[in-house]
């Protein structure tokens, strides 16, 4: 809901209040974004207005009959420089006599109903047109320049998004330097920064940093979102926990360089701004013309980092993901990429379709290495034939066949991408982004196409929707493995450079407009050498996005559960590999592989022809169990428990030793949650599991499941239970394994979700040196178990 109470207005979703006034001067003061407060007619607005007598030292008055007022003390709801406001500016313009200064004055508001769509950028939408759209107009009368703040309120997810238009209305060219997405300034300091960093293969490694003065900045500059700063970030007060305290948090429905920065004023005051990184960027706006920033996403909580991010998912899951696979379930797959690399054949594909139908499979997937020349990484990008030699039957041979098995049949591309050596360089040397003349520097033996040429992006669009419409394709993984050097296009004329960057994210969102538009049915997955372009952007168009290279359980039960603060499960891809694992070498049980997997976009990615029929047998069970239980998985709510976050040592903090994760159904009567440990703790055996999100009053049937390890699993200690010496790893042992398998604990109760919650189950003792039996939990270093809750009918 939106009110205008004469110079207030006043932006309400069901558990928060956001509000601004217009002052005399006509700036917009930013009053207040928290806890929903009962604000009617007005009555109380004065008690959020900040009062000022004289200006703070040593600062600028605005102008002469305004003497008490200085920009750079007032909380805004934009900003520029020029008049006094030195922190971070929301807008900077050069203008064409050369200045810098600007200033919006508030012109006039318009509310009303529905979500529009943008121009050339992707958005936020709403199918019930039920969202309240604000728009202020402001206008710099100096130089005739008008600028648009858009908000948009989606009451019951509790987000408002923002967004800015600037109107060149001046008689000539401007210079835009920067404009943001949107800006908020808090009354204090001291809040609680938290971003999302990290690197290939280690996305998503949550930082906290209290910022109590000057300046911090989360920033992309690799041509993407980047793994190295997801445009999600957090904004807390100190002593937020995952169920207490107050915390917001912010996105960017953007996939290019982004920008969040934090600031504290000389006054105490903190700025947040989030938008287009202002770096080498520049756009020349002509007469008349208009530019338009990405939509920014925000909420706020004061429940903890989990109801923040409870806001985020839903907000995503209604009105981000959209098409034929918005809340579809998602089919298991199988990826040959891990069991084949580049070397793959019709035969080889074929046998290991074959094997994944047998263990219950979905969606046979053929990865890279089945055009044109393409062998390794050095070659063939940008030529979209099929190699014969790979596959005679050409695609759609293939497919037929993979589709006769009874599987769906998907492949993978890298449509922006060229390699030197290919037939496309070699025609269309200049569809490259590169500097005419100079050296360029390349990462994974490839180059970038330019996207800013529209000839360019009609040729990714037709050659795609040729392979595409060559057979019954269900599903493409969309891949893109580099970061940006060079940033150069011929189609610009030298003082338009600063425009490479944005309009090439223009024109992969028209690629991929276009050609999801065309295939609508087609299940699409983003991925950027892994996690290197996830962001809400992406997911306009793509509903799920392979979160990273690295399939070692460890590291991904840390990476989802980074992604887990701004996105939904179901939108983030994750898949059993095998050990050792192909990242880190790393040994993880099976079923722990399983555990982290099944909290997402769920999958598996590994050579089940070569695999030992044991672990075949475990894998049939494990999917049988995932289909029961999908829609609780990709459907419920999900929560953050315990963490790894801060753990140097599993003695140091035995909690920050566990991980645990709860999804629970819509309606609470099913839930499904994740306990697992990185390091066995010495003559340890106690732990317990707390439930969250269930319903107080309902009781549950609480219970894991019954498995069966492996004898060799507890090495020699296998002699002390048998009547002969048993040598390790000896043709005896292997047969001994083959018939005697040790029990696992059972769990097998009945509480109240009150008791589930509060108390917590108190588990079976783990195993610690000094005996085993079936009521001892097998729990070695990566262990973890699945605990399953049902409500009882009354």
């Amino acid at each position: 809901m939106i009110r205008k109470e004469k110079d207030l207005f006043i932006l309400e979703t069901e558990h928060t209040t956001y509000c601004f006034r217009v002052m005399q001067t006509g700036h917009l003061e930013h009053l207040y974004y928290g806890r929903r407060l009962r604000l009617p007619d007005g009555i109380g607005a004065d008690a959020l207005v900040e009062k000022r007598q004289f200006a703070p030292g040593n600062t600028n008055y605005y102008n002469d009959e305004n003497k008490a007022l200085t920009l750079e003390d007032l909380r805004l709801e934009m900003s520029a420089y020029g008049k006094g406001d030195i922190r971070e500016p929301f807008i900077e313009v050069v203008h064409a006599d050369g200045s810098y200064t600007s200033d919006f004055l508030y012109q006039g508001a318009s509310i009303q109903k529905g979500k529009p769509e943008f121009e050339s950028l992707p958005g936020s939408y709403d199918e019930s047109d039920e969202v309240d759209w604000l728009c202020v107009r402001l206008r710099d009368e100096n130089y005739h320049l008008e600028l648009e703040l858009n908000y948009y309120v989606f009451e019951a997810c509790d987000v408002i998004t923002r967004n800015a238009r600037l109107i060149n209305q001046s008689g000539g060219p401007v210079r835009l330097e920067r404009l943001m997405s949107m800006q908020i300034d808090f009354d204090t300091a001291d809040y609680v920064f938290s971003t999302f960093h990290g690197a290939w293969g280690r996305e998503m490694k949550r930082s906290d940093t209290t910022v109590s003065s000057g300046r911090q900045i989360n920033a992309s500059y690799t041509g993407t979102s980047s793994s190295r700063a997801n445009p999600f970030v957090m904004l807390s007060k100190a002593g937020t926990t995952e169920d207490f305290g107050e915390c917001y948090g912010f996105n960017l429905i953007y996939s290019g360089n982004h920008y969040e920065a934090v600031e504290v004023s000389s006054t105490g005051k903190t700025r947040f701004s989030s938008g287009i990184n202002p770096q080498s960027f520049c756009f020349v706006l002509e007469e008349g013309a208009v530019f338009e920033t990405p939509e920014a996403v925000m909420t706020y909580s004061d429940q903890g980092y989990n109801d923040m991010s409870f806001h985020m998912h839903r907000f995503v899951r209604e009105h981000i993901v959209r098409g034929a696979w918005k809340g579809k379930p998602r089919p298991i797959l199988l990826n040959s990429w891990e069991a084949a690399y580049f070397d793959i054949n019709e035969r080889k594909l074929l046998n290991l379709a074959k094997a994944g139908k047998e263990v219950g499979i979905e969606l046979f997937v053929m990865d890279d290495g089945w055009f044109g020349e393409r062998n390794d990484d050095t070659s063939s990008l940008g030529d979209w034939e099929v190699n014969t030699k790979k596959l005679p039957n050409g695609l759609n041979g293939l497919c037929e066949k993979i589709k006769a098995m009874g599987l769906n049949f998907g492949i993978w591309v890298e449509p922006e991408m060229i390699n030197v050596k290919s037939k496309l360089y070699r025609a269309h040397p200049d569809w490259v982004l590169q500097i005419p003349g100079k050296p360029h520097t390349e990462g994974r033996n490839q180059r970038i196409l330019d996207l800013t040429k529209e000839e360019v992006q009609d040729y990714i669009i037709e050659t795609m929707s040729r392979v595409f419409s060559s057979a019954d394709i269900s599903y493409v993984k969309w891949d893109m493995n580099r970061t940006f050097t060079d940033y150069f296009s011929t189609s610009l004329p030298a003082d338009r450079q600063g425009e490479v960057a944005h309009r090439y994210v223009m024109g992969l969102y028209r690629c991929m407009k276009e050609l999801t538009g065309r295939f609508p049915n087609i299940l699409f997955e983003g991925c950027a050498a892994g996690g290197n372009r996830f962001d809400l952007g992406i997911l306009c168009y793509f509903p799920q996005i392979w979160a990273s290279d690295n399939t070692d359980a460890l590291c991904r039960a840390e990476i989802q559960n980074g992604y887990s603060y701004g996105y939904p499960p179901d939108v983030v891809s994750a898949h059993v590999s095998a050990c050792p694992n192909h990242q880190t070498l790393r040994v993880t049980p099976l079923e722990t592989r399983f555990h982290v997997a099944c909290f997402g976009a769920f999958g598996y990615e590994c050579n089940l022809c070569d695999m030992k029929s044991e672990d075949r047998v475990a894998i049939k069970a494990q999917i049988q169990l995932y289909k029961q239980w999908r829609d609780v998985f990709q459907k419920g709510r999900f929560y953050r428990g315990r963490g790894f976050r801060g753990c140097t040592s599993a003695l140091e903090n035995s909690d920050a030793n566990a991980m645990e994760w709860m999804c629970v159904s819509e309606d609470k009567k099913k839930a499904v949650g994740l306990l697992m440990q990185k390091l066995a703790i010495p003559n340890t055996t106690f732990e317990y599991f707390k439930a969250k999100g269930l319903d107080e009053d309902l009781c549950y049937h609480f219970y894991n499941r019954a498995l069966k390890y492996n004898v060799k699993e507890f090495g020699d200690l296998v002699n002390t239970a048998s009547p002969i010496h048993i040598r390790q790893d000896s043709m005896l042992h292997n047969i001994v394994a083959k018939f005697v398998k040790m029990d696992g604990e059972t769990e097998d109760l009945q509480a109240y979700g009150d008791t589930l919650m509060y108390a917590g189950v108190h588990l079976k003792p783990a195993f610690a040196g000094t005996g085993y039996n079936e009521n001892t939990r097998y729990y070695p270093d990566f262990a973890s178990r699945l605990y399953f809750m049902e409500a009882l009918e009354s």
